[in-house]
């Protein structure tokens, strides 16, 4: 064999065993793509949170929020095509909640609530018994819908729904003060999951708002 046949093959055999070398690269899986994490933000502005009330502010029990059917302990950002069958909850793949959305609307219920009363939970108000036995006010919340729904491929909108039920609780039992549901719409500024977390925070603080009037017209 001439050295220029041998030369040959040899620089044959090298790129081969390049390519077979970045074929075997191409083949490894990718790492996978974490879910970006979403939430309300950093919570409310107290504005006078430093200015103490003129009086005592009343007391309010906060229940937890129980959700329903697939809202219970799911944390995902879920959507519906209203154009193509509304029926269906589809959730986005690379989209969550730091937590499951029950437990983030609570807390912004509570922040909002707290400007107008003390706010307790359920189980602190149960240890609180008064000298003069006069019942607690405890506030108890059903998750009904908190989705983003798409009227087209380009426009959306936040849906949340809130069933709201108000009872007296003394030591001889409950009494049902007043039962409503809270319903709120905002437009998304984009079709996509950062536009409906947006707008189901506002959706959200839209609820709060209203609830917090109907509390104080139950008063």
């Amino acid at each position: 064999m001439t050295p220029y046949l041998k030369d040959r093959r040899v620089l044959s055999a090298t790129w081969a065993a390049a390519l077979l070398l970045l074929g075997g690269c191409s083949a490894l899986p990718e790492r996978p793509v974490r879910p970006a994490q979403y939430d309300f933000g950093p919570g409310l502005a107290q504005a006078d949170a430093a200015t103490p009330p003129a009086k005592p502010l009343p007391v309010l029990a906060l229940a937890d929020l129980e959700p329903v059917g697939v809202f219970e302990g799911s944390s995902a950002v879920l959507y519906r095509l209203a154009y193509a069958g509304d029926q269906q909850l589809r959730p986005y793949a690379q989209a969550r909640w730091t937590l499951p959305p029950a437990q983030l609307i609570r807390q912004r219920l509570r922040d909002h609530l707290s400007a107008r009363y003390t706010v307790m939970s359920a189980g602190e108000s149960a240890a609180l018994k008064r000298a003069d036995n006069q019942p607690v006010r405890v506030l108890r919340l059903e998750l009904e819908e908190f989705t983003q729904v798409f009227d087209s491929p380009s426009q959306s909108q936040a849906l949340v729904r809130l069933r709201a039920t108000l009872v007296d609780n003394s030591p001889a039992g409950e009494t049902l003060l007043a039962q409503q549901v809270f319903t709120a719409r905002e437009p998304a500024a984009s079709a996509d999951a950062v536009g409906g977390v947006l707008a189901l925070t506002r959706a959200t603080d839209q609820v709060a708002h209203t609830l917090g009037q109907w509390l104080e017209r139950a008063r």
